[in-house]
């Protein structure tokens, strides 16, 4: 896990980062993807949405370093080389989610099986971080398959400083021109403007458009 040192003075960003870093302002935005084709591809091939949700969303951080923006242990800014997927699962008999990671891979097959792998070990420990130690380049990702919602947004009140994405998909809905999946995506301001936002909500459309890339 390679993380390169942001030069800050002639950082393009600089005013802008400077700026809501002061501020401590963060936002989430969401956005209905349509996952009809997903849907299908998943079916034809006896594979599950969840993953194939991750492993899209994992592709389009590692797509842009401003997703992957961070302060290392030493309080320097900077960006991961790339991400990897701090996701949640729930445990149906405590009625809990558990989070665990996956690592990337170089397919969305091998993805599948290590995530099946990884979900089968992890579900029932009962802890909310049964597998250790947990990463530090993530992207969180969360799905709540029981409702659907118009926006979602997490309070992280012990860290103003948090320039982590954070991913969360509902419920998904059919509609007369497709079945779409709201997602929320939140960002520090201070790295991610409503540019960046709307560049992950358009690149995930187009991954999940075509699964059979992956």
């Amino acid at each position: 896990m390679a993380f390169t040192k942001i030069d800050l003075d002639n950082w393009t960003r600089k005013e802008v980062f400077e700026h809501f870093i002061d501020q401590k302002t963060t936002y989430s935005a969401t956005h209905e993807i349509n996952i009809e084709h997903a849907l299908h591809f998943v079916k034809e091939n006896d594979y599950k949405f969840y993953p194939l949700f991750i492993y899209a969303v994992l592709r389009v951080v590692n797509s842009n370093y401003l997703y992957r923006m961070d302060f290392n242990d030493q309080g320097e800014l900077g960006f991961y080389d790339s991400s990897t997927a701090f996701y949640s699962i729930f445990d149906d008999k405590r009625e809990i989610f558990s989070n665990i990671d996956t690592e990337d891979t170089y397919t969305f097959a091998e993805f599948h099986r290590d995530y099946l792998d990884d979900v089968a070990k992890y579900r029932d420990t009962g802890k909310l971080f049964p597998k250790q130690p947990i990463p530090q380049n993530v992207v969180n990702i969360s799905m709540i398959p029981w409702a659907s919602f118009n926006s979602f947004n997490l309070n992280i009140g012990n860290n103003d400083n948090y320039l982590l994405p954070i991913v969360t998909a509902s419920k998904f809905q059919k509609r007369s021109d497709g079945i779409k999946l709201p997602v929320s995506f939140q960002i520090h301001h201070a790295v991610c403007d409503g540019y960046q936002t709307a560049q992950f909500f358009n690149r995930l459309q187009e991954v999940l458009d075509e699964p059979e890339e992956l």
